[in-house]
Parts: structure tokens; sequence; C-alpha cells
């Protein structure tokens, strides 16, 4: 007797529901036990890519996290995060507290609705994704072809790193309002905008992607610019080795573990960028203990491949700390901070950026966005020769702005050498037997 079993590629999904309804989420919220953050805890059963959802969540509504435990061998997945608000106050709002338990507990469809990485169907705008070699006046360019195109620009991010840049826009058609579909246009933006990122840089490749989508912003600047090499190292980046995260990856044979440290300048959204990069390079995070209380941050990782090796060579092993310390760099905010807060109008970016351009200003950093007619868009810039950025400079843009429009919102640091940690390992004291080995650097800890 023949069988024929045909499946679902739905498959994989009824059985998370199925599940899900047998083990629920479960999300607990104290603002009792701490005396200076709100405690969240998570339980679930455990899946791919789940902390990377629950950090998201969080990150999305811009708390701090200054402590985190995380733990998720066998089927069961545990998270502790202690968080604050930006001005480092307990989470006191009713919306908000309301809202992660919605969006993490047993009535949530988080688990659908997050995971997508990529593009989302939207009627609204086109979104662009451009990658290629960081110039000063880049994203002048840029934005005067959209422009020029007649896109106006509603929202968009910029990163610049090793000498590359990333960005992700979202446009609308200058006289609809809405996505620009005509595929003869789609084209030639594409084409024009890949002219201008490839410049007079042969050496290194350009790439334009138009989609009518939404994307989590963030997640693909990440994946971008790690698909575009931005953590291969220059000879002239050598120099600022002192500069760099302290990142460090050990292998822990005994429990067939990686360990991954990491020590650098706190920062917001710092968990969500390194737990990020280790999903996308398709590592599992079975242990963290995450400390970031003061100006310095710790992070610990246990991790194992998807296939359930640890690191398994020199290459790898170097291959995992550059991305994690490209991870932390991308996002720091270099230079001088200007935020311009005015009416939005079609050719505003490519106007104002034309200015930092024509003024010797190269954008190290962009975060542009609209809402109800108004403009609020964030650049961080320094002198295109080297230099600090001069006050004069900054006192004759805002008198060809408007004093009103563009604010100094003043220097932001950078990265500073992390201090040793008087933490090491701190899940050791859960197991008896600690042996690490480093490719050949046995260390022992007791």
């Amino acid at each position: 007797m023949d069988i024929n079993m045909s499946f679902s590629p739905n498959m994989d999904d009824e059985y998370e529901k199925l599940i899900r309804r047998m083990n629920p989420p479960r999300v607990v919220i104290d603002n009792q036990t701490c005396k200076n953050a709100t405690v969240i805890q998570v339980d679930s059963a455990n899946r791919p890519g789940i902390l990377l959802e629950v950090v998201q969540v969080l990150t999305d509504l811009n708390l701090i996290i200054t402590k985190a435990y995380i733990s998720s061998d066998g089927g069961w997945f545990m998270d502790v995060f202690n968080v604050t608000d930006q001005d480092g106050n307990k989470i006191m709002n009713d919306e908000i507290l309301d809202y992660i338990k919605k969006v993490l507990g047993p009535d949530s469809c988080f688990t659908s609705s997050l995971r997508s990485v990529g593009v989302k169907p939207s009627d609204d705008h086109t979104a662009i994704e451009l990658t290629g070699s960081d110039r000063p006046g880049l994203l002048s360019e840029v934005s005067a072809v959209l422009t020029h195109l007649k896109c106006n620009v509603v929202s968009a991010e910029v990163w610049t790193h090793n000498t590359r840049a990333a960005a992700v826009m979202h446009v609308t058609d200058e006289e609809t309002g809405s996505a620009v579909t005509d595929p003869e246009r789609l084209t030639r933006i594409r084409e024009l905008l890949c002219n201008v990122l490839k410049g007079s840089n042969k050496s290194r490749g350009a790439k334009t992607v138009v989609s009518h989508g939404v994307t989590l912003t963030t997640r693909r600047l990440h994946q971008m610019m790690f698909a575009d090499r931005d953590y291969e190292r220059t000879d002239d980046d050598m120099l600022d080795e002192k500069q760099r995260p302290n990142v460090e990856v050990v292998n822990w044979y005994d429990k067939d573990y990686s360990v991954v440290t990491i020590r650098s300048k706190d920062r917001p959204k710092l968990l969500f960028d390194t737990v990020c990069t280790l999903t996308d390079m398709q590592y599992v995070v079975f242990h963290a203990n995450i400390v970031a209380e003061g100006p310095e941050a710790y992070q610990e990782y246990y991790i194992r491949h998807q296939d359930g090796s640890p690191v398994n060579s020199d290459a790898e092993r170097e291959r995992l700390m550059h991305c994690l310390e490209a991870a932390i760099e991308r996002r720091v905010s270099e230079g001088l901070k200007l935020e311009l807060c005015t009416t939005d109008r079609v050719g505003l970016l490519s106007n104002v950026t034309r200015i930092f351009r024509e003024n010797s200003l190269t954008v190290t950093r962009a975060e542009v966005s609209t809402k109800d007619g108004k403009a609020v868009n964030t650049f961080y810039v320094r002198d295109a020769s080297g230099y600090p950025v001069d006050p004069k400079t900054i006192d004759s843009i805002r008198e060809t702005i408007g004093q009103t429009i563009l604010h100094v919102k003043g220097n932001s640091g950078e990265s500073k050498p992390a201090q040793e940690s008087p933490s090491r390992f701190l899940f050791g004291g859960l197991f008896k037997s600690r042996s690490f080995v480093n490719f050949g650097l046995v260390r022992s800890y007791s």
C-alpha cells in the first residue's frame, strides 16, 4: 500500500502555534524588588531568534537595559531584564507596561510579526537601501538625486563606518504622496543612485535596492554593513586599536560553549546591536549576563553554532571578534550633534545637506523623520578635513538655515579605551568545572 504524504510549507508555523498553546509565554513585571529599575521577566518555549525579538521590543520603546540574565538551555527560554527610562527612572507608565505584556505575553502575535527580516508590503512609501564607499558630501548627492527625481524623503537612517556607508530611506512620490510604483522610474532611481554611490571608487562595490516595503531599519543597516564587510580593517584603521571595544572569544570545551566577553563604553541600544550580530551570524545564545550600570558595559555570552558546535578555528574567532567590534562601532555617533526641526517640504534634506557640504562638513550619521507635516532631523557632522568643527562655521550655517530651526546639541563622545572589568565569566559560579581553551591557549579558572 502506497502512502502519499504531503507537507504544508506552513507546518513549522502550525507546530510552533501548538507549542505556544501548550506553553504560553509568561511576562512578569516587578517594580518592587529593585529600588532603581523595573524588572521584566519573560518565560517562553525556546526557538531561534526569540532573544533578539524580546530585546528588540524593549529597544524600540527606548528603554535602557542596565542588567540582563538570559538562559535558554533545553526547550525553555528565560530572560530577566532590569530596565529604566532615558532619565534612569523606573517604568511607571501603565500604557508602556501593558504594551510590553501584550506584545511579549501569551496573547501576542510577536512571533510572526517581528521575526520577519527584510520587507513587508507597504503602499505608503518606497524603501531604498544603499551601500557604498563613504566620502564627504555623499548624503547631499544622494538626496539631491532623489529631489531631482521628484521623490520626498519621509524617513531615513544613515550610518558610516570604516570608510563604508549604508542608508535605509523611505520615499514618496512628490505629486501623489504615496509609494513610487512605475517600473521605469524605479529602474532610473536605482541606476542614478548606484552611480552616485560608486563615485570614483571602483575598488569596492555599491548597491541599491528599491522595494515597496517597511523594513526594521536598524536591523537592516546591521545586515547591510555586515554584507558589505565593513568589519574588515584597513592599515590606517590599525591606529585606532586602543579606541576599540574589548572583545574576547574563548572555547569552554567541558560544556561545548564558546564564551564571548565584551567590555566597551556603554550607550543606548548596545545590547540590541550585539545580539543582532550574533543572531545574523547564526550563533545561538544559551546563556548571557549583561551589566551596564556605569559608564562601561560588560556583556558575556555562551554561544554555539546552530548545529551545536562551538567556534572551531582561529580564523572564525578573529572574524567573530571583528564583526562584534564593528556592530558596536557603527552606531557610535562621532562629531557635533545638530538637530533640525521645521515644516517638512520636498527637497528639505537636499538643501540642508548641501549647506553642510558647502561649509566643508561631512555627515557621519543621520536620522530623518517626518510626522504631521513636521520634519525632525538629527545629524552628526565633522569637518571634512579632520579638524574640529569651527564654531564660526556652525554660526554661519545656523544663520543660513535659521537660528530657531537648527540647534546644536553638543559633542557626542568618541569611544574611550575600556577598563578591565572586575567580573570575569559571571556565569562561572553556576558550574563546577571550568576549562577554557583559546585555540591553543589554555586558561583554567577555579
